[in-house]
């Protein structure tokens, strides 16, 4: 299989914005985004969610369209649109139709560049993120995720809920919302992506229509590396019927050079059907219908985190069964065949990723963010080829201690008790 050549080109515009295409000339498609290199982790915690909530704001009107006039001019060439905000960046992106670019361009420009915040709107979008943080509370695996996240990176704004808390979501009004949009919203702190049918020179004309005139300023907003906190969390929900169990340990950031034998390791643990944890606490023993493993690295740190929902009676063994699961990882070599087996996994669904023009412009971004350099799919196959039984082993000796293993349990715990020493491994 040969890798079709990929055409990426990047362009950064005199005041400091960056922009970069991939041409992909069979699809008729355009994915646009445009990406604030900050995210909930850059908050003071007294704002903690005011990026979240910017990210709502900027679509309730801008100066020259209503939040109607923007649903109904993107309907009306049959567009997506959709943002999102993560720890590191929030995310304004369209996916349209070759030929209606400069109207996407023209809507998603207006959305970003010139909102009015008006104080009315803000008053009103507090209450629907109330809502919306409250639905989340409903949910018990959002809500033992959270607790874990609070809990590993304690007192640390990458710890904080994306969404904020209440009491930080009343407090947002004109004032923060204008001063921290002005401060995040710089040309140097922006990307602005698209993979589709295009030409770079024509995109990056359409942009620069739009955003050359910006001003550039300095913001280097950088929180410090969060320090680890692995603590035993057992906490009491009556109401629920299940035991939510999250189980995690500290692993590599996001562009650390072992980073491939780290997506393996976590593929053959708990990535997929015939992984592991699936194979052994599901299939096997029948202890959960839902368990999984998943990283989430960021550009400093990271966690390495399974995911498990059974019953009261069998949550310790839940928990213990997973840390088997890690002592064999760092006792047993793995085996050939499944080394295979998870390499071509973890190949499939990258290769799958590639398909869509939205996944194309949102890896070229994070690539972007977080890499010197863009990675093509022949070097990462290589990469992934290249990581050893060896190496896998040598990975779990380095992530899975007794000691820093995190563990928080939610439900209706009567009588449940988890200690350190059966966290052993």
């Amino acid at each position: 299989m040969v890798e079709e050549l990929r055409n990426i080109q990047r362009e950064v515009l005199p005041n400091g914005l960056t922009i970069i295409t991939e041409e992909m000339q069979h699809v008729r498609s355009i994915s646009i985004g445009i990406w604030v290199k900050t995210g909930s982790r850059d908050e003071d915690p007294q704002w903690n969610g005011i990026s979240h909530f910017i990210e709502h704001m900027v679509f309730k009107g801008t100066k020259h369209r209503t939040a109607e006039d923007i649903a109904r001019q993107v309907d009306s060439i049959g567009g997506n649109m959709d943002a999102f905000t993560a720890k590191e960046c929030i995310c304004f992106n369209v996916k349209v139709l070759d030929e209606h670019l400069p109207i996407a361009m023209d809507v998603l420009g207006d959305l970003v560049l010139n909102p009015v915040f008006d104080t009315q709107d803000i008053s009103r979008e507090r209450g629907v993120i109330l809502e919306e943080i409250k639905m989340d509370e409903d949910n018990p695996d959002y809500l033992v995720h959270e607790i874990f996240t609070q809990n590993f990176w304690k007192d640390h704004p990458l710890g904080k809920p994306i969404l904020g808390t209440k009491e930080t979501v009343k407090r947002f009004d004109r004032d923060p919302v204008l001063d921290f949009y002005g401060q995040r919203f710089a040309p140097g702190n922006l990307i602005i992506c698209a993979a589709g049918n295009l030409k770079h020179a024509q995109f990056v004309e359409v942009v620069a229509k739009h955003f050359q005139h910006i001003k550039p300023m300095k913001n280097g907003f950088h929180s410090p590396q969060p320090t680890i906190v692995p603590r035993i969390i057992l906490r009491n929900k009556k109401a629920l019927e299940q035991v939510q169990i999250c189980v995690g340990v500290p692993s590599h950031p996001i562009a650390h050079q072992r980073r491939h034998a780290s997506y393996i390791l976590n593929t053959l643990l708990g990535g997929g059907m015939s992984s592991r944890l699936f194979q052994n606490i599901r299939e096997r023993q029948g202890l959960a219908y839902a368990i999984y493993s998943d990283l989430s690295p960021y550009r400093d740190t990271g966690c390495l985190s399974v995911y498990a929902g059974t019953s009261r009676e069998s949550a310790v063994k839940v928990v213990q069964c997973v840390v088997s699961e890690f002592r064999k990882l760092k006792t047993e070599p793995v085996s050939e065949e499944e080394l295979r087996r998870s390499k071509d996994q973890l190949k499939g669904s990258l290769m799958l990723s590639l398909e869509s023009s939205t996944a194309r412009m949102s890896n070229l971004a994070r690539q972007e963010m977080y890499f010197d350099r863009f990675y093509g799919m022949d070097e990462l196959i290589k990469k992934i080829e290249a990581v050893t039984a060896p190496e896998l082993q040598e990975l779990a000796n380095e992530f899975f201690h007794t000691e820093s293993i995190a563990v928080t349990v939610l439900g209706n715990l009567h009588d449940v008790k988890l200690t350190r020493e059966q966290l052993a491994c």
